[in-house]
């Protein structure tokens, strides 16, 4: 299969007549689900120059900032694979060579064409962990298909989270609106940003956050601020066999959004970047909403994702048994819409 490039980095496409998907050889990133009747693209697109985090190196590169996270966001695109972690490596994990989010989001990928989709693949070897993605499109759906296969010879407890980033000219301030399947909800106890405004820790039922100047913010409405950020963890209805959300900007006729198992992904997290963060590669220049779907409710350490446990009396991780393989089917889906569907459905 002919590589092709986007935005300078190697990259591999399938398309066709209602949408282009492309994904980047290394790490793996949805970058676009472009959306050829309404010419958008909904996913985010950093406002950075993107290098392949094979070529990234901190004394090289000090744009990209000099942390855990720094590899990741040299490369970052659109919808990006956590795995396995969700959060910050442990400085002892940092030492040895992993990254914020796990190596699923930086390594290169074997990239193939097979029966008019894309199949990727990647060992993880700090994880022992072997991942495979298969993408096909079928119509204005994209279908796609995650098999996991642990290597070692021990039960794992995993983050498996699928970060879907959007960002502009998809995400509007004050404009974009959006609907989920979620109930309990908690605002995470950490700052997340430079202007974090919700009632940290605090508990609620969606879509209803407790802000910390007393009143609430609906998170079903993308925030008017000119400087805002926050990071609210949601059970996903486990009364309903799938889960979803979904996201609107009228004035584009868009909407976009992805319905998955509640089994497999019973948390959605949800990330609000607002011109916030000033130090670089953010530089107080970023508009997103993470839509974050998986096994975790919270981005923390693998070792604060453990002794958390559960969350509403929900696991907040996986176990992945030894010398096994799990596997998980989900779908993003494009529709026209002058205003936001109230609920996704599977499609048949």
């Amino acid at each position: 299969m002919p590589d092709t490039l986007y935005r300078g980095r190697r990259a591999a496409t399938i398309e066709n007549s209602r949408l282009r998907v492309t994904v980047l050889h290394e790490g793996g990133h949805i970058a676009e689900i472009f959306d050829k009747q309404t010419g958008v693209n909904p996913l985010w697109t950093p406002h950075w120059p993107s290098i392949e985090p094979s070529a990234y190196d901190r004394s090289k590169h000090p744009e990209y900032g000099g942390g855990a996270e720094s590899k990741l966001l040299a490369g970052i695109a659109g919808h990006n694979l956590c795995l396995d972690i969700f959060g910050a490596p442990s400085p002892e994990e940092a030492a040895a060579g992993l990254t914020t989010h796990g190596e699923g989001s930086v390594v290169p990928y074997e990239i193939a064409a097979r029966s008019g989709g894309l199949v990727l693949r990647a060992r993880l070897s700090l994880a022992q962990l072997l991942f495979e993605r298969r993408i096909e499109l079928h119509d204005r759906d994209v279908r796609i298909h995650e098999i996991l296969e642990n290597l070692s010879s021990f039960d794992r407890p995993i983050g498996w989270t699928q970060h879907v980033t959007l960002g502009p000219p998809f995400i509007e301030k004050g404009e974009t609106q959006f609907r989920a399947s979620a109930t309990l909800s908690k605002v995470f106890e950490s700052p997340v940003g430079g202007a974090d405004y919700m009632s940290a820790g605090a508990e609620f039922d969606w879509p209803l956050a407790p802000r910390s100047d007393q009143g609430f913010a609906d998170l079903r409405l993308c925030n008017s601020a000119a400087v805002s950020s926050a990071y609210t963890a949601h059970l996903m209805d486990p009364g309903r066999e799938h889960a979803f959300f979904v996201a609107c900007t009228p004035a584009l006729g868009l909407a976009f959004g992805y319905v998955w198992k509640s089994a497999d992904f019973p948390w959605m997290g949800i990330w609000e970047e607002n011109h916030s963060r000033t130090n670089p590669p953010w530089n107080g220049r970023t508009l997103t909403r993470g839509m974050e779907f998986g096994v975790s409710p919270m981005p923390e350490s693998r070792r604060d994702m453990v002794d958390r446990g559960r969350l509403f009396g929900v696991r907040s991780y996986r176990w992945v048994p030894a010398k096994s393989r799990v596997e998980v089917l989900y779908w993003a889906l494009s529709r026209s819409a002058a205003a936001i569907p109230e609920s996704l459905e599977w499609p048949t």
